[in-house]
């Protein structure tokens, strides 16, 4: 396909026009490679869609084996998958089957179909989905959020693999898991847990329980910088059990200060010094 006639398409597309006033029950195009670009208010390039072939109706456009990338100055990002659904009139695209959004820093987000809302720059997905960084996982049932990934809320059935140092080993590992929605905001490296969190160490058994849990890392070392923890606030560690209404981990002297009613001080003895929820105090 030549220059012309890519522009030509590029202003049908827009416009939502039809290329060909064909029967509604097949398509009224069919290119062998395809690619639309879209562009910011001062000329640069915002995002492009590539694919192997696109079947052109009067109101959709169908591609296979789609390549987008997003350009953002913070953080770009590519997606793939098998198909994808261009919707003429409003820009809307809908991925379907082996969805993978790629960002710069590494992150990568699977799932079975997502809905790319164009105006709105966002991304959309009732699925499950799972969510990998040097950080750990996360696993989750639905997710709205940027396409670069840098801001995202995962809907429900929130299970999180989080690492506590460069390590790998299970024993330097956090496992969170919630109702949901949990946020998570890259450019802040801060993830937010809502309704029934539960954070178990698996190494030492311990628990920690709480109707809000916030997680700041540190992007640099790859480990948990700092954790808050509000509402119905408990640490149980076998027999031991404590609770508050608050609690703060501090990663740097790992420390646990819990406040609240009642106030309690405690040590974790045996296991003390061994893992995230090691020293307590005031």
């Amino acid at each position: 396909m030549n220059i012309k006639q890519m522009t030509l398409l590029c202003i049908a597309l827009l416009m939502g026009n039809s290329f060909a006033m064909a029967d509604e029950s097949g398509p009224t195009q069919q290119l062998e490679g395809f690619n639309l670009n879209g562009y910011t208010d001062t000329g640069k390039k915002s995002w492009e869609i590539n694919g192997d072939k696109a079947d052109i109706s009067d109101d959709k456009i169908k591609v296979t084996n789609v390549n987008a990338n997003f350009y953002d100055p913070k953080q770009n990002a590519n997606l793939t998958s098998k198909t994808g659904t261009i919707d003429k009139i409003n820009g809307n695209v809908h991925l379907q089957d082996d969805v993978v959004v790629t960002a710069d820093r590494g992150t990568t987000m699977k799932t079975d179909s997502l809905d790319w809302k164009r105006n709105q720059d966002l991304v959309e997905t009732k699925d499950r989905v799972r969510i990998e960084d040097e950080q750990g996982t996360v696993t989750a049932t639905g997710l709205t959020g940027h396409p670069n990934l840098k801001k995202a809320q995962l809907n429900q059935d929130v299970k999180a693999v989080v690492k506590t140092s460069k390590d790998l080993a299970k024993s330097q590992t956090v496992e969170i898991t919630c109702d949901g929605p949990m946020e998570m905001d890259q450019s802040k490296m801060v993830a937010i847990f809502n309704k029934n969190v539960v954070a178990i160490e698996p190494a030492t058994g311990r628990e920690l329980r709480a109707d809000i849990m916030k997680v700041w890392f540190d992007d640099k070392n790859k480990k948990i910088k700092k954790l808050y923890c509000s509402g119905h606030v408990s640490v149980i560690q076998g027999d031991n059990k404590s609770f508050a209404d608050e609690m703060v981990y501090n990663g740097e002297d790992q420390r646990l200060i819990m406040t609240g009613r009642p106030k309690l001080v405690f040590d974790t003895g045996e296991g003390a010094g061994k893992g995230i929820f090691q020293k307590v105090g005031q």
